[in-house]
């Protein structure tokens, strides 16, 4: 957890504008932002999101399979209702309906 006067890193704000530019009903795992991102990893991205991840769509950040962090499945679901996020028949998201590839050519990231 962050103080309460800190601040995120360069690191952190670039996660973070990553994610609050998935569209809705659309999904990336830690890693796949770790990669777009070309730096860090899905540990480092999942730190951000823990520290960081309340003001941005953070149900649109998942793990691989499908599952989005431990605590946070219930609160996520809802949002995929919501936002007619792809599913799988176990309740995951179907990652390869659901996966946003990032940024348009031409596009910052």
């Amino acid at each position: 957890m962050p103080r309460p006067d800190s601040h995120p890193t360069e690191y952190a704000e670039r996660v973070l504008d990553v994610v609050d530019r998935i569209p809705a009903g659309k999904v990336m795992s830690y890693g796949d932002i770790a990669e777009l991102l070309g730096e860090g990893g899905p540990r480092q991205v999942g730190a951000v999101m823990s520290s960081w991840g309340g003001g941005v769509p953070w149900w649109r950040v998942l793990r691989a399979d499908g599952t989005p962090a431990p605590g946070l499945e219930v609160r996520a679901r809802s949002h995929y209702a919501a936002e007619g996020t792809p599913l799988r028949a176990s309740g995951r998201v179907d990652m390869a309906a659901a996966r946003w590839e990032g940024p348009g050519p031409g596009d910052p990231v």
